[in-house]
């Protein structure tokens, strides 16, 4: 069977089980008129949004098709709900596809969650609604020992292509070489499960990403993943993620407005904990938390 082929499969099986999901519990919300008059008014003539993506990113957003289901598609349906105006979805891509097109303005967010950092928030704003972590996804077993950067050297890392994990496995892959030894044989993909099922068919050894679309992925193997590196920092500060929008953009503080909404009257904590990311929900939303990645 081709790549292609398997690609689709996997999805088809994720995609099922998580429109299913999505149908036994959606939220019926009231319009807040304070939020709906501070929209801009071409968005408000529209009666629209559009949020772009860059495809699978589960357990947030899982995309099939036109379609998407996933934590990330009950909040924006939520949040639409209460601003009184359609979220459509849309993908393109690749990250770097996803910023610009927010930042060109040809769509008008991307809901995410996208990693903050510092050097992202020179062109974009981030409202940041969960926190993260980054681990490695290997066959059950970890037969090629990968549980740290420092274990990464001489292996053959998937990555997302154009995503902080990239930039950190190579940062590692100079260090190795630096350091004598083989360098890491990164291999970047556009979309998660791609990146995943380079491990499962043994083109590579481990995947390195953010824990929870690892969690859910490594929950859908049957037993053949594991997660490895669970607690350790791996080249990072403390990982906000989170809606993205033009810089200066007056969507920015009305998001942070809206999401607390969602957070008083409870709306977020059913939907993360319905998608098991209990672990990575915050307080409080805010603007642009991102920290520092390695030089």
């Amino acid at each position: 069977m081709s790549h292609k082929k398997l690609i689709a499969l996997a999805l088809v099986g994720v995609a099922f089980a998580s429109v299913t999901k999505a149908q036994d519990s959606s939220v019926k919300l009231e319009v807040n008129k304070a939020l709906h008059d501070r929209l801009p008014e071409d968005i408000k003539a529209a009666g629209k949004m559009i949020s772009v993506n860059n495809g699978s990113f589960p357990p947030y957003e899982i995309v099939t098709g036109t379609e998407m289901t996933g934590a990330s598609a009950d909040l924006t349906d939520a949040l639409g709900q209460v601003l009184g105006v359609k979220i459509e979805h849309a993908t393109v891509g690749g990250l770097p596809a996803l910023l610009a097109g927010v930042n060109s303005g040809r769509y008008q967010f991307a809901f995410g969650p996208i990693g903050d950092y510092k050097d992202r928030e020179a062109a974009s704003d981030f409202v940041d609604w969960v926190q993260e972590y980054v681990v490695f996804a290997t066959l059950k077993g970890n037969p090629k020992g990968i549980n740290s950067l420092d274990t990464s050297c001489g292996q053959r890392i998937s990555v997302m292509a154009g995503g902080s994990a990239e930039r950190v496995i190579k940062v590692q892959s100079d260090k190795c070489k630096a350091d004598g030894k083989e360098p890491v044989e990164v291999q970047s993909y556009t979309d998660q499960p791609s990146s995943i099922l380079a491990v499962r068919s043994k083109r590579a050894d481990a995947f390195f990403s953010s824990q929870a679309p690892l969690t859910y992925f490594v929950s859908q193997a049957n037993g053949q993943l594991e997660l490895t590196g669970v607690g350790n920092k791996n080249g990072f500060e403390d990982i906000f993620q989170g809606a993205v929008v033009p810089k200066g953009s007056p969507l920015g503080p009305l998001f942070i407005d809206a999401i607390k909404v969602l957070m008083d009257n409870g709306t977020y904590a059913a939907i993360m904990k319905k998608w098991g990311l209990e672990n990575n929900m915050i307080a409080q939303p805010g603007i642009n938390l991102g920290g520092q990645l390695p030089k």
